[in-house]
């Protein structure tokens, strides 16, 4: 074998050399950066977790509460009516006026576990009746609020408050709503 074939089979050992050791180079690189990339994803699943236990507790209380208050599934049309019905009979009781109330507010009434029904309805009537009358709406163990609320002075007479209130109520769909 004459010298120049030996330097240029040398030269081509080494660039064979110099390529192989950068593609093992960039291997090691890529599994170094997913090992990292896998340590921080477990570092955070566990930060995750060690939260979570120092939380049960209170999501135990949580999960016991909405297991002892949770409603029956209902449709959506009766949960409304008995929504209209409480909130109009509560309103008449304490003295309120009805001024007006509208029942289907567009909503994305499809929930996870949940549906919920909404109705805007506007009274008026004496401070402490009015407060009252909220007071009665917003009850967590019949998963209902008052949301929205905007009070302002009624034009016609100083000694009252106009209220328009949306009302909510969630509940458990049954598994054919209509």
């Amino acid at each position: 074998m004459s010298t120049r074939e030996k330097q240029l089979l040398t030269v081509l050992l080494l660039a064979g050399f110099f390529i192989v050791n950068l593609f093992l180079y960039s291997t090691y690189k890529n599994k170094i950066a997913q090992a990292r990339s896998n340590l921080d994803r477990a570092k955070f699943d566990l930060q995750y977790a060690i939260s979570i236990q120092e939380n049960s507790a209170q999501q135990s209380d949580q999960m016991e509460w909405l297991a002892a208050n949770e409603p029956e599934p209902a449709f959506a049309q009766n949960v409304r009516s008995q929504l209209l019905e409480f909130t109009v009979s509560q309103a008449t009781a304490l003295g309120l006026t009805i001024k007006s109330r509208t029942i289907d507010i567009p909503t994305d009434t499809s929930g996870t576990y949940y549906d919920k029904v909404q109705m805007l309805i506007s009274v008026s009537g004496r401070e402490q009746s009015l407060y009252n009358w909220l007071h009665q709406i917003n009850d967590p163990t019949q998963f209902r609020t008052a949301e929205k609320i905007r009070l302002s002075p009624n034009t016609q007479d100083p000694a009252l408050i106009d209220c328009a209130a949306t009302i909510t109520q969630w509940f458990p769909p049954t598994p054919t709503n209509p």
